[in-house]
């Protein structure tokens, strides 16, 4: 009897013996080998997942970073600090980052833009855009002003005034999520840095826009004579600036006979 329990626990304990050599064997054979860069990486950047840079979140950028899919200053939250703390990690030299905030290329507020009906379906951009008509609105590349994008910001940057989305530059932290709800895409991402900004998006010919909007470019042309470093051109019926050469002198936005070129400075640089 003695003898028979002896031996099971004899075989118990060899098959035990076995079972973790080979455990231990398979974990070596195919452990998944972790860059300890990617850990500290991920510490770097802010935690927001939001998703701006392109990857799920800031776990997936960390790896991409690491294993050189993605730049170091990948991550349009952290801006130029934390650029230059990832790249002190990989051992390499971060490029100047220019900090992007989100702008809403519309002014036609509630006084200016005229309206063929009342919209009273879902208070949301994106259905709003699947049904006829474009919200009331009667320019086709209006703001709907029913706040998907102020819903959408996770930072609260984004305010509905007078019928018209505004982005408040300081809070925003480039994320750019509310470029990817917005359906009449009007929003875009401007170096906060450039103070001279068109609101408008509408590429009608200027007879049609002076019809349904006060404040809508009318591609006069006048603020492309005028810019004195070539930095505003017209094209498709639409001013546009390239932020590139623009020295913010303000010139576009004091000639512009419509006022559709705004300054826009923030509460830092105020």
């Amino acid at each position: 009897m003695m003898t028979s329990i002896g031996t099971a626990a004899a075989v118990i304990g060899g098959l035990s013996l076995l079972i973790g050599l080979l455990l231990g064997l398979a974990g070596r054979l195919f452990a998944v080998h972790v860059d300890e860069r990617e850990g500290m990486v991920r510490e770097m950047l802010p935690g927001s997942n939001c998703g701006g840079c392109g990857y799920a979140g800031c776990d997936s950028l960390a790896k991409a970073i690491v294993n050189g899919e993605a730049p170091v200053g990948a991550c349009p939250v952290g801006g130029g600090e934390v650029a230059h703390r990832v790249a002190e990690i990989m051992g390499v030299e971060a490029q100047e980052q220019v900090r992007q905030v989100a702008h809403i290329h519309c002014a036609g507020t509630c006084d200016k833009a005229k309206r063929e009906y009342d919209y009273f379906g879902a208070p949301d951009c994106r259905q709003a855009a699947q049904a006829p008509g474009h919200a009331g609105k009667a320019c086709a590349y209006a703001c709907f002003g029913l706040g998907t994008c102020v819903d959408e910001c996770p930072v609260g940057a984004i305010s509905l005034r007078d019928g018209v989305a505004v982005v408040n530059p300081d809070v925003c932290i480039s994320c750019g999520r509310c470029v990817g709800v917005c359906p009449q895409r009007i929003i875009s991402m401007r170096p906060k840095t450039n103070q001279a900004v068109v609101c408008c998006s509408s590429t009608a010919p200027g007879k049609e826009v002076r019809i349904v909007c006060a404040a809508g470019c009318i591609a006069c042309g006048i603020c492309q004579k005028v810019c004195p470093a070539g930095a505003i051109h017209v094209k498709d019926n639409l001013a546009r600036v390239d932020y590139e050469k623009c020295i913010a002198c303000g010139t576009c936005v004091k000639k512009c006979p419509v006022q559709v070129i705004h300054r826009v400075e923030s509460q830092e640089e105020a």
